[in-house]
């Protein structure tokens, strides 16, 4: 069986910067674990696997190279991208249904889409049993100033440096692994232009260090709305790829912007 693949880099202007994502058109599903198999082969933090099932609708499903997930924001964006591009070039918008409901992303004009997703809504994580210390030894840096929960642990640190000198996940899979949680935001307010900044760690996922997250985006877009006080926030993850992200809270939606470049398509053979 001989199946497309398109590898695309979300949040970035142009190849090597964002987050690759690879995405595989189906004309009807595949066995689980076939599609597991193709996104540990693909080795990037996300494979997308969509079927069409009406004009402009698709069914939508994200596995990383260990695990099927519920929610991935770049693999959307991307997958959108490629029917944009090349799948249907007439569509205005793309709706698909996945996991975390029905996920809309519309063209946009100046080669960013939007995208809409559910927000994350935090709450603040009490402190005990030395977490916070636990953290910032994990990752080799001073303890957060703050800890929220929500579909992930968000850590923020005031001064945007400690966040953007991380030197990856470290140990950190086992300090979450007792809360029964498996990825970490780190986050600081922003500097260099940005309103906030960010990295996404999640090793126990085969993921450790995410290059541009949306999932987290979908946590970070109301806690700094509600922070700032500004409904639309431009932001930077500041892991070593690195990618942009214009963040509009949106009632209980978080819209995410950014633009996708293409940088390969190719043929699986299983």
């Amino acid at each position: 069986m001989k199946l497309k693949l398109f590898q695309v880099d979300a949040f970035s202007p142009g190849v090597f910067g964002g987050n690759p994502a690879a995405i595989v058109p189906l004309d009807s599903w595949l066995d689980d674990k076939l599609m597991r198999d193709i996104a540990n082969e693909n080795n990037l933090a996300e494979t997308a696997f969509f079927v069409k099932t009406a004009p402009g609708r698709y069914d939508l499903r994200w596995f990383t190279p260990e695990s099927e997930v519920d929610l991935c924001g770049h693999a959307t964006l991307a997958s959108a991208s490629v029917i944009f591009d090349t799948l249907d070039p007439e569509l205005k918008s793309v709706a698909f249904e996945t996991r975390s409901g029905t996920l809309v992303v519309e063209r946009g004009r100046d080669g960013n889409h939007v995208m809409s997703m559910p927000s994350d809504l935090l709450a603040p994580y009490e402190e005990r049993d030395g977490f916070a210390r636990q953290i910032g030894t994990a990752l080799g840096t001073t303890p957060p100033d703050e800890i929220h929960k929500g579909r992930y642990i968000l850590a923020l640190w005031n001064d945007p440096a400690k966040v953007r000198d991380l030197k990856g996940c470290g140990s950190i899979a086992a300090v979450l692994r007792p809360l029964d949680m498996w990825g970490l935001i780190a986050t600081a307010p922003g500097d260099e232009g940005y309103d906030f900044i960010s990295r996404f760690f999640a090793p126990d996922k085969g993921v450790p260090e995410d290059p541009v997250t949306g999932s987290a985006h979908c946590a970070l877009t109301p806690f700094w709305a509600a922070r700032l006080a500004k409904k639309t926030m431009k932001a930077r993850q500041v892991s070593p790829r690195g990618g942009d992200l214009i963040c509009t809270l949106d009632g209980a939606r978080a819209i995410l912007s950014g633009p996708c470049a293409l940088y390969m398509t190719g043929e699986i053979v299983v």
